[in-house]
């Protein structure tokens, strides 16, 4: 299969090939694209160099995939060419995530809805894909009503450029541009992505559409605060979810024990309960301190994590690939 990866010199497009290369998904060529100024530099997959070619000669060359990670513009913009070329685009940017004529894909959720038909699928936010993947089985089980969540968000959300800048300031440089309005080491940004008119940031709007359209659901209410902390492991978020029916605590941690792509840690007295230090690098979803809200009715309070470039990002586009592949629409 032809696989091209649209950003491959950034931050998550590295972690793509990474990925690829990992879950041994079936390329028999690949096509590593970014913009001009990258065109000719070399990038490594499965021990072999490849040279980074442009977006024109990417769409000449007819890969059967392309897996954007290159910022939403450049998603605008060349998306739909990839797609009238035939190509399937999996795009990473927020450029087609709330389009009503674009699936919004978590594989372990809705992956059974894709068809061939769709030709640029979006791969949603990473603080919204952690949260669904473990709320979905919860779902199904006591139905949602309301979720309230605060999220501590890696530093390589950002990117590169915000990991030069923690690390510079860590050791006392100032020889590197900053990419936050204020210092990050040592503190703590309640800030991610734009303000907008309604107080909330474009960050935690994201958390509120996506949640709604990945789990096909516009009865669930969610409310968010986000916020950036000087960490490059993953995302880590506390969530309050109120259900319509009551739960057993520990039937609640048997159906994520058994959950595809989740993993239980939930052992407090021995500190064991999810981090980023642990995350790092790894697939799944983590989850623990799952305890009962004292303060009203059928409430839960939980502890999620998860590597925001793999399963927030890189991961899951690569599973929707695999996804496609299976089915046989790629």
């Amino acid at each position: 299969m032809k696989v091209a990866v649209v950003g491959a010199t950034g931050l998550v497009g590295g972690e793509i090939l990474k990925v690829l290369a990992e879950r041994n998904f079936p390329v028999t060529e690949l096509i590593p694209v970014a913009s001009e100024r990258s065109v000719g530099k070399q990038v490594e997959f499965k021990g072999k160099q490849y040279t980074v070619v442009g977006f024109d000669d990417a769409i000449k060359m007819k890969p059967d995939v392309a897996i954007f990670s290159a910022g939403g513009g450049t998603s605008l913009a060349l998306a739909p060419k990839f797609a009238e070329a035939g190509i399937t685009v999996v795009d990473n940017s927020s450029a087609w995530r709330m389009d009503p004529t674009k699936k919004l894909v978590v594989p372990e959720i809705n992956a059974h809805t894709l068809t061939a038909e769709d030709k640029i699928i979006a791969n949603p936010n990473c603080s919204t894909i952690q949260m669904v993947v473990v709320m979905n089985p919860l779902h199904k089980k006591y139905k949602i009503k309301r979720v309230v969540v605060s999220t501590y968000q890696s530093v390589t959300g950002t990117g590169k450029a915000a990991v030069d800048q923690l690390f510079a300031e860590r050791e006392g440089r100032t020889d590197v541009p900053a990419v936050y309005p204020h210092k990050i080491d040592l503190n703590v940004l309640p800030h991610i992505d734009v303000f907008l008119d309604n107080g909330y940031t474009k960050e935690e709007m994201k958390m509120v559409n996506e949640t709604k359209k990945i789990m096909m659901d516009d009865s669930i209410q969610v409310t968010a605060t986000t916020v950036r902390i000087p960490t490059i492991g993953g995302h880590s978020e506390s969530v309050n979810i109120e259900f319509e029916n009551d739960f057993d605590v520990e039937e609640m941690k048997s159906i994520l024990a058994a959950e595809e792509g989740v993993i239980l840690q939930d052992d407090p007295k021995n500190a064991v309960y999810p981090m980023p230090i642990n995350a790092h690098g790894k697939d799944e979803v983590f989850v623990g301190r799952i305890r009962r809200d004292l303060t009203q009715p059928n409430t839960v309070n939980m502890w999620i994590v998860a590597d925001n470039l793999r399963k927030g990002a890189a991961t899951n586009a690569v599973q929707i690939c695999e996804a496609l592949a299976k089915n046989g629409l790629i």
